[in-house]
């Protein structure tokens, strides 16, 4: 506008300085201009360091001196000066309160105005997501927590897949042929760790795996690596005559860590092996005796030196960095709040995995032996023997010398009974490594009563999370690396996860549809309706039905999305919610927020409630 031909003209005459010289004087003039007619440049005066970068291609002396006078500019306008960038701590105009703020009718249907808030109307157009946010299920206030604890495999040290598993999966293929007498074919097994999820059940009795809803109706079936028909399935698993399956039995087991996928992909090939391979050894044993010594096989993995001895060498192969992890801790600590570690790894594993994360290198023996990542600690505990440690009171404390590893005997809470005022002080005065013991020896070192002010976190659902929150009343935060890619695909799929939500509202209107006419006297197009009605709801069931299988096979492509099974909250999604105070996809997320954070729940409400909100719905009170 503020150009004419004549002026384009010209200015294709100059040398490049000058034409330069002078699009920065224009562009001033049209800054102000609109300052004038009212208008705020958000692109320019908002972000005034991006729009120098984003001209850096002319010059680094002329990209210096385009970001110093939008600088210059965005600091004489009120609207701009005191804020970051983005607006974000700034006083912005009542205009752009109103246009901006996403919760101005809520408020006004309150008798607030947007006017009257401060800050409101800086929040950002529409909430940002990401898997490193910590999503809450029972509200929290961290500043109520006196203690933290942590587990350490896959919660502070997560392990890259699948490089970490072939150490468990590769060593315990040795033990069942070498030791056990299995077939050599079981030598020629391969890891792919790809086919499992967390929150399945391993059926040991019959071979089965088997993906439940929160109802414990079992909705997919495989025998090994093949599915069960429906027939089947329902025969094994539906609820017979006065019993229903509580999936609690001895021969059910479930897949709460990652670390059971190595458990799942060895017992799945051996039944392949066994079903359909020539093998007497195979033929003499139940699917139960073979999961029983798999399962020994490779638990013996993590105490021989088959994993230990491969990570203390090349731990940069099988541990994952993150650098958020101490400063976390010293955050915590600093705000008076004691730091505890609680892990099932004995002392020689927990050394070498520990000082890995906190030197971020690997680094000689002698260096191993200082464990300074102990001083980030108030208290560490190996050996730990989760679940019994929340369950069984008798359990001895062992002290470990971390020079040697060694153990030395203690009395436990008589001997901090013992020694009189400030006994836990003085205990801990002479170590702070323990081994075993039970949560009463743990909650007498950190001198607290009350379970709720301890908060602990860690990646087993049943071990970690289950037991320390049912049992103990600790609160509770679950580790679930995949949730990153969880939530990314059920944000890609969002759009037909709408669809089969309205599809399947449709179902129950029209089944609702159905009822009210045949409650009605029966007239000459009765018949015709309900078969027309039946005729709309089998095309809709068979579309409903492709577009679910769809929208599951994008999460899995054999057993869907972790958290649903069908179209109900799946077994795991359910103990998630109830057992979970808080879960996240890595431990370190919890250092991304204040110490002081308040951690709040969605409003959750029952069928009826949804129905009724939902706004497709019409509440009408039924006469008396």
């Amino acid at each position: 506008d503020l150009l004419d031909r004549s002026s384009v003209s010209l200015l294709s005459t100059m040398t490049l300085c000058t034409r330069i010289q002078i699009f920065f004087s224009l562009l001033a003039m049209v800054i102000v201009r609109k300052r004038v007619l009212g208008f705020t440049p958000r692109a320019s005066l908002r972000k005034p360091s991006i729009n120098g970068l984003k001209t850096c291609w002319i010059s680094s002396t002329t990209c210096q001196s385009m970001s110093s006078d939008a600088n210059d500019v965005a600091a004489s306008d009120p609207a701009t000066r005191g804020g970051p960038i983005n607006g974000v701590g700034s006083s912005s105009s009542v205009q752009n309160r109103e246009k901006n703020s996403r919760y101005s009718a809520a408020l006004e249907s309150v008798g607030l105005s947007i006017n009257d808030m401060k800050q409101v109307s800086n929040l950002p157009e529409k909430r940002i997501l990401s898997s490193n946010d910590v999503f809450c299920n029972r509200e929290l206030k961290t500043n109520g927590i006196s203690a933290i604890g942590f587990d350490m495999d896959y919660t502070l040290a997560q392990y890259q897949q699948p490089a970490f598993d072939k150490l468990a999966f590769d060593g315990a293929k040795e033990k069942l042929v070498y030791n056990l007498g299995y077939p050599k074919e079981v030598l020629d097994f391969q890891y792919d760790h790809t086919f499992w999820a967390r929150g399945l059940i391993i059926d040991t009795k019959r071979g089965n795996f088997l993906k439940i809803d929160r109802h414990k109706y079992v909705r997919l079936a495989y025998h090994g690596f093949e599915p069960l028909s429906p027939v089947t399935r329902k025969f094994l698993y539906s609820r017979a005559f006065n019993k229903v399956v509580s999936f609690s039995e001895k021969n059910f087991v479930n897949m709460d860590t990652l670390f059971q996928f190595v458990d799942a992909h060895l017992f799945a090939l051996l039944i392949d092996l066994k079903d359909k391979g020539d093998h007497e050894f195979l033929d003499l044993k139940t699917y139960a005796e073979i999961y029983k010594e798999l399962r020994e096989s490779v638990d013996l993995c993590h105490r021989d030196g088959v994993i230990k001895d491969e990570v203390a060498k090349n731990p940069e192969k099988y541990i994952i960095i993150d650098k958020g992890l101490f400063p976390m801790l010293r955050n915590y600590r600093k705000v008076g709040m004691k730091v505890f570690l609680l892990t099932n790894s004995y002392w020689e594993y927990t050394m070498q995995a520990m000082n890995y994360l906190y030197h971020e290198k690997h680094v000689d023996e002698e260096t191993k032996k200082k464990n300074e990542w102990l001083d980030e600690f108030d208290l560490t505990i190996v050996g730990s023997c989760k679940p019994q440690y929340m369950l069984d009171p008798y359990l001895n404390l062992f002290r470990v010398n971390p020079e040697d590893g060694s153990l030395l005997n203690t009395d436990g809470l008589y001997e901090i009974a013992a020694l009189g005022p400030d006994g836990a002080k003085k205990f801990l005065e002479q170590g702070t490594v323990f081994q075993g013991g039970n949560w009463k020896h743990l909650q007498a070192m950190l001198e607290i009563e009350a379970g709720e002010e301890i908060l602990y976190v860690g990646d087993h659902l049943y071990s970690d999370v289950l037991r320390s929150k049912r049992t103990l009343g600790w609160r509770s935060a679950f580790i679930m690396p995949e949730l990153e890619e969880e939530m990314r695909v059920f944000d890609e799929n969002a759009p037909k996860l709408s669809s089969i939500s309205e599809l399947r509202r449709l179902r129950e209107e029209l089944s609702g549809f159905s009822d009210a006419i045949k409650l009605q006297p029966d007239n000459d197009n009765t018949e015709q309706t309900l078969q027309q009605i039946e005729e709309d709801d089998k095309l809709i069931k068979e579309k409903l039905t492709s577009l679910n299988n769809d929208w599951h096979r994008a999460f899995h492509p054999t057993w869907g999305a972790m958290f649903v099974t069908g179209y109900q909250d799946s077994r795991f999604a359910f103990f998630v919610q109830n057992y979970a105070c808080l879960y996240t996809s890595k431990a370190t997320n919890l250092g991304l927020f204040s110490t002081a954070r308040a951690f709040r729940t969605m409003h959750e409400m029952l069928p009826h409630d949804k129905l009724i909100a939902d706004g497709h719905s019409v509440f009408r009170e039924e006469a008396s």
